[in-house]
């Protein structure tokens, strides 16, 4: 483990939450770029929940529990956050609720700051389930950095 000393910004921990998507990798090179010399953690969460299917009532019920789709997709996880870390970086993977986890892996590491990208979601979409990164910015206690994909069409 390094020790880091804090940045300009006075950041020296920085949590990044990664789920493999462009918004997530785009919010990893952000904080790359924009918080040298801070210690970076990249955090992912392998969803517990693909195992649940939705339900009537808006929520999931869960599925007959398959531990080896969930090995299989932890494995798989593994290999995809390893390929995405640089030199004197570290990665954490978690089971469970990507919200939940981010959340309490970047507190118990003591991040300074939570770094994570957002999704464009559908009107509908939001108002059913909200965005993960509204979700971590409401539950955490760290300050959290939320970062938007460029638009191409500008």
């Amino acid at each position: 483990m390094t020790q880091s000393e804090p940045t300009s910004t006075g950041f020296a921990k920085i949590a990044v939450g990664v789920d493999f998507s462009p918004s997530s990798q785009h919010a990893l090179a952000v904080a790359r770029a924009r918080f040298p010399g801070a210690q970076i953690r990249l955090l992912h969460v392998t969803d517990a929940r693909v195992t649940a299917s939705p339900d009537l009532m808006g929520g999931v019920t869960p599925a007959v529990f398959d531990a080896g789709l969930l090995n299989s997709l932890e494995d798989s996880d593994a290999r995809r956050l390893a390929a995405l870390m640089q030199d004197g970086e570290e990665t954490e993977q978690l089971v469970g609720d990507p919200v939940t986890g981010i959340v309490e892996a970047a507190a118990r590491w003591g991040a300074d700051l939570i770094v994570v990208g957002t999704h464009a979601q559908g009107a509908l979409e939001h108002f059913f389930i909200g965005s993960s990164a509204e979700k971590i910015v409401g539950r955490s206690h760290t300050p959290v950095l939320t970062v938007r994909l460029p638009d191409r069409h500008t």
